[in-house]
């Protein structure tokens, strides 16, 4: 059994950490920490029945684990990070430090330098359909936003096959409440979100876009370029990306759908859904799963790629177990089908 260690277990991510851990066959739960609520129980905090006591960061008894997840706010994952990865134990970091692999991005998205270069080089980004072996050879895992992934999956069938008439596509998304995390502000409230839809941080204004441009461009082997609009849906779970993009060639939808399957046929997580039926939250959300479904507009080349997945479990704590199965040796499906 590898023992695991979660700093940040009484957030919304966490939780699910702890559920998905609770079931995992390879697994076991050696620590939780939560600075707001050391002293604690999960019990204590959210309506289960774990008696799991939550201890401080400084508590933490990092030397009787193997390895750890960090559900921590950016800029508070470095000094965890950098303390477990020197102690020697696996690492995945579910915040945005180690992601951009450009510190000056980092420091120009999230407005403060980042503490820990040296360990930008040693982490790998924690797509698996795209990174797998590196991942398996890596400690530290910079585990993908969420939003990211249904957009960068989204568009690398056609990113990888060449298929886009220019390096650059649209994104309009929208996600559940709970991706805004469990510290209540006003636009989460739930007389402001409730029977609402809001757009938020329009445009090259969210941290998440050079996330997806970072990846993207890597596959295209040049710049790519994404127009993201985020918007707040009045639901607690649950991601729903639609991507418009162009062709260079024009294609059935029969024919598009035909280059998704081939992608990802091989792909555990990754479901395709027959032309003519479109991806909906009710796919996705409770599951690790990421559903697609794809239309061919015109004989222009306009295409629109709809993708589905949960925010919380494939979007952060499902990803992360399927990322720490891998850098463990083992079955990345574990405690997650």
């Amino acid at each position: 059994m590898l023992r695991v260690g979660i700093y940040g277990a009484s957030g919304y991510t966490g939780l699910e950490l702890v559920r998905i851990l609770k079931r995992h066959p390879a697994m076991t739960i050696g620590f939780l920490t939560s600075e707001n609520s050391a002293g604690q129980t999960m019990a204590d905090i959210f309506p289960v029945a774990w008696d799991d006591l939550l201890v401080s960061t400084e508590q933490a008894p990092l030397d009787q684990v193997d390895a750890v997840f960090l559900a921590l706010p950016h800029g508070a994952s470095i000094p965890a990070v950098q303390h477990a990865y020197e102690a020697g134990v696996k690492v995945v970091d579910l915040s945005a430090d180690f992601r951009l692999r450009d510190p000056q991005a980092y420091a120009r998205w999230y407005k403060t330098a980042h503490t820990a270069t040296d360990l930008l080089k040693a982490a790998v980004y924690g797509l698996p359909e795209l990174y797998r072996d590196e991942i398996r050879q890596t400690r530290l895992v910079a585990n993908p936003g969420c939003y990211p992934q249904t957009i960068i999956l989204g568009l690398y069938p056609l990113v990888r096959c060449g298929l886009l008439s220019e390096d650059y596509a649209i994104a309009d998304a929208k996600s559940g409440v709970s991706g805004a995390g469990r510290k209540a502000t006003l636009t989460t409230h739930f007389v402001e979100a409730h029977d609402n839809l809001s757009p938020y941080n329009i445009g090259h204004a969210h941290r998440h876009v050079p996330e997806m441009e970072q990846a993207l461009s890597e596959v295209a082997c040049k710049p790519f370029t994404v127009t993201f609009t985020p918007h707040l849906l009045p639901v607690n779970t649950g991601i729903l990306t639609t991507l418009y993009v162009r062709l260079n060639q024009p294609l059935t939808s029969e024919q598009l759908n035909a280059v998704y399957r081939d992608t990802f046929a091989d792909e555990p997580f990754m479901r395709v859904l027959p032309v003519g039926k479109l991806a909906t939250l009710r796919h996705a959300v409770g599951s690790n799963m990421m559903f697609f479904s794809t239309t061919a507009i015109d004989e222009r080349g306009n295409a629109i790629i709809v993708v589905s997945m949960d925010n919380l479990i494939r979007g952060a704590s499902g990803v992360a177990v399927q990322n720490m199965n891998l850098i463990a040796g083992l079955d990345e499906t574990l405690g997650l089908l």
